[in-house]
């Protein structure tokens, strides 16, 4: 069957936008032509800086011809009604339509039936319309056309056919540029043209034309090459996959070189060398392995096989690369003048919210509730309100404002080069932590302070002006917030009532609220760990009424009654209350809510099996309840899982609603006392299955 080769060759394509654009041109010509009964058997989309290539295999050479049926309308319907559906199904005459009996009567039918065109014609019908409509994050125009791209388009080329024949050439024009089977490869090496026929001849042309079609391929060159390099020096690559991903796209033909700086430069930082080489060269460091520290060389990827083996490429790199570090020696020499104790005050000219007032501000919060939050993860008062109100001021330092993404790292570095207790220190790069999912938590005392005071802050806050997350958005990152408290909270083993810190943090009265958006953060992360969300709910609505905002309680209640279903008695326990809760969710509508509270009256026992649930019950309820006093769970849920023998029987044996009025109600009642007995561990109303 033939296949389908397109490439839309322009001026370098971003490389943030390379791989959804791949994405977006598969997508979008494929669901085109299945939309047109022209099914395939594979697709596959590449991109290079200066091409986004598609080939689609296994399509048929026509659409298939299709039959269909259109019901017009009644016979005698109005002239309107009859030119209508002649248009609609492309008939001349009503003579052309058949008359079909209906129950509701005689119906105008129009039996249609249309050829399938080319598939050349469909190609060259859909091309056209994707590529003025492509969805490009930003686009432009150009000289006097109309089209709208990434950049300048040169060139199309599309050919169909089957393997080992001339393909055909799918004629159409997009603003004047004409498809055709001619491309070019390497802007350097071969600027010339090529001419293409299907897939395999168009990669082997681009290889030889030096150019890497598939962005895969050209990472792995770039990462295997730099690794290479760095080990003929006995060095490690510093990996970068972010980095990878990016220069891959920036080059058609990777060519991996190596570059130096006077070691003069390794007196700044590393993460500073990093920032400043990768920012601004696209460079990847490397590291000593025997101290863990940088060394003065980089790993660079060239765009082209130099005749001088790149020692131009190289030299020139090697110029800016020291022009930028001496810049950011400057700023870390003129940033270590000032300490960070006097940067305060430019933080009052920094707006962090219009509603919520200046950095300065936000920093006098945090530091009061550090402080109040100290005694709680046992942390110095003292120090986590210093750390809390030094922790912005690197926001004002020049090497901050050259690359943002070293907040908190260069505070901690400026705190030590002031000799400012470590403890302080440290609590100035890790109070931003958790980043993400995968980024390590804070674990110092004052460092946990400071961290959890920021994001409590910045949820109180944003929640008092009323600016939550709604759906997808989430504009402040406060499920990341929120999700980072969890993390502290469970993985430090933290005792914390999430509610009066909360409540503390804000005079708005917006706990209860907070706290339901919290425990949604609980359930995702205790659902990443493969706990089931609905046990969080079911400890989260337990009768008792306490601990509901005492994560590690939470999470140790979850685990007990995960343990519980586990085992048989645990599932039958669990069938038993659904059967005793569904009984008096009925009969409580009939009766009314709460009528059959009141404790049951053991001189109404018939049968020996309402005594043994009613004993049953006095042993259970007082041991669970002294388990839960006590924080054991797996005792309280261990004490109910004892009841199933008794429930079994009850629900074996006896009628609960009986004829009798009193024995009736009484049944109800010692229903409604397992029911409670239940509740004060957990909701099992709440346990899916």
């Amino acid at each position: 069957m033939p296949d389908l080769l397109l490439e839309l060759f322009c001026e370098e394509i971003p490389a943030r936008m390379q791989g959804r654009a791949a994405d977006d041109l598969k997508a979008l010509v494929t669901n085109a032509l299945v939309e047109r009964g022209l099914t395939y058997e594979g697709a596959k989309a590449f991109v290079t800086p200066r091409r986004l290539t598609l080939v689609v295999g296994g399509l048929p050479a026509r659409q298939p011809d299709r039959h269909e049926e259109r019901k017009g309308p009644r016979v005698g319907a109005p002239e309107k009604a009859l030119e209508g559906f002649l248009k609609a199904a492309g008939l001349t005459s009503i003579d052309q339509a058949t008359v079909q009996a209906d129950p509701k009567g005689d119906f105008y039918v129009a039996r249609i039936h249309k050829h399938g065109a080319a598939t050349t014609e469909v190609i060259a019908e859909i091309v056209p319309a994707i590529v003025r409509a492509f969805p490009w994050p930003k686009s432009m125009r150009w000289g006097e056309g109309t089209l709208r791209w990434v950049r300048p388009l040169h060139s199309i080329v599309a050919t169909f056919g089957v393997p080992q024949e001339e393909p055909d050439i799918v004629r159409f024009e997009i603003d004047g540029i004409a498809s055709g089977d001619v491309t070019r490869g390497h802007r350097v090496h071969a600027p010339g043209e090529i001419r293409v026929k299907r897939f395999d001849d168009y990669v082997a042309s681009l290889e030889k034309a030096r150019v890497v079609l598939d962005a895969e391929r050209r990472r792995d060159i770039i990462r295997a090459d730099a690794r290479t390099l760095a080990n003929a020096q006995n060095l490690d690559l510093v990996e970068d996959e972010a980095l990878v991903e990016e220069v891959a796209g920036l080059v058609e033909w990777p060519v991996v070189l190596m570059g130096q700086f006077e070691a003069e430069f390794l007196d700044v930082p590393d993460e500073v060398i990093r920032a400043t080489i990768r920012a601004n060269q696209k460079c990847f460091v490397l590291k000593d392995p025997a101290t863990g520290r940088l060394t003065n060389r980089f790993i660079l990827v060239a765009n082209l096989d130099a005749t001088d083996g790149g020692a131009v490429i190289v030299h020139g790199n090697e110029r800016v690369v020291r022009a930028r570090l001496s810049d950011a020696r400057f700023f870390w020499e003129t940033d270590k003048k000032t300490p960070l104790e006097a940067r305060l005050e430019k933080l009052k000219s920094i707006t962090f919210h219009a509603k919520l007032g200046t950095q300065y501000e936000r920093v006098e919060r945090i530091a009061r509730l550090a402080k109040e939050l100290a005694p709680l993860v046992g942390a110095d008062p003292a120090k986590a309100e210093a750390a809390a109100r030094l922790a912005k001021a690197d926001l004002v330092t020049e090497m901050v404002g050259e690359f943002p993404e070293l907040q908190g790292l260069m505070g901690r570095y400026y705190a030590a080069a002031e000799g400012l207790d470590p403890e302080i220190a440290a609590a100035l790069e890790e109070h931003y932590k958790p980043q993400g999912p995968s980024d390590r938590i804070p674990t110092a005392p004052v460092s946990i302070a400071v961290a959890l005071a920021d994001k409590i802050d910045t949820l109180v806050g944003f929640w008092a002006i009323d600016e939550k997350p709604t759906g997808s958005k989430d504009p402040y990152a406060l499920r990341r917030a929120a999700l980072g408290v969890v993390r502290i909270i469970l993985e430090n083993g933290l005792r914390l009532r999430l509610l009066d810190v909360v409540s503390g943090a804000s005079e708005a009265a917006i706990g209860d609220d907070l706290l339901a958006f919290l425990a949604d953060r609980l359930k995702v992360q205790l659902r990443e760990q493969g706990k089931r969300p609905d046990l969080v709910d079911a400890v989260f609505a337990a009768g008792d009424g306490s601990s509901h905002d005492d994560l590690v309680l939470i999470v140790r209640r979850v685990e007990a009654l995960e343990t519980l279903l586990s085992t048989e008695d645990g599932k039958n326990l669990l069938a038993g209350y659904r059967r005793a809760a569904n009984i008096l969710k009925a009969e409580e509508k009939k009766d009314g809510a709460g009528a059959f509270e009141d404790a049951p009256d053991p001189a109404l026992f018939v049968e020996p099996a309402e005594g043994a649930l009613s004993a049953a019950l006095d042993v259970a309820e007082p041991a669970a309840a002294a388990a839960l006093a006590a924080e054991d769970f797996p005792a309280a849920t261990a004490a109910l899982a004892k009841l199933r023998p008794e429930v079994d029987a009850f629900f074996d044996g006896i009628m609960v609603n009986a004829p009798e009025p009193a024995l009736r109600a009484n049944r109800l009642r010692l229903l409604a006392r397992l029911r409670r007995a239940t509740r004060a561990v957990a909701d099992f109303d709440r346990i899916a299955g």
